[in-house]
């Protein structure tokens, strides 16, 4: 049980380093240091969409409309460090 515990929290610290990435990215792109016209850069952060909408878009559902402010990132943030906390304090229940 020790091993599923590792692999859990391995999990959601690559979904949170996945998240940090995508978060710089977005704001080098919109501050117009990375140009999204380079192949590789575009290829990036096409492939960190396609990774993270599927957990961005049931959070935007229920946020409401900010204009251009989009909190989905943040909250996805708090809930993986939520779940991190859930499992730490329950890890007795692993062992």
């Amino acid at each position: 049980m020790t091993s599923l515990f590792q692999i859990l929290m391995l999990v959601l610290d690559v979904v949170w380093f996945i998240m940090i990435a995508h978060i710089v990215m977005s704001w080098l792109i919109n501050f117009q240091v990375l140009n999204l016209r380079q192949p590789i850069v575009a290829q990036l952060w096409y492939g960190l969409n396609r990774l993270l909408e599927p957990i961005y878009q049931p959070i935007r559902r229920f946020l409401p409309d900010m204009g251009g402010l989009d909190l989905a990132p943040l909250v996805a943030l708090l809930g993986v460090y939520a779940l991190r906390i859930i499992l730490i304090n329950n890890a007795a229940f692993f062992y």
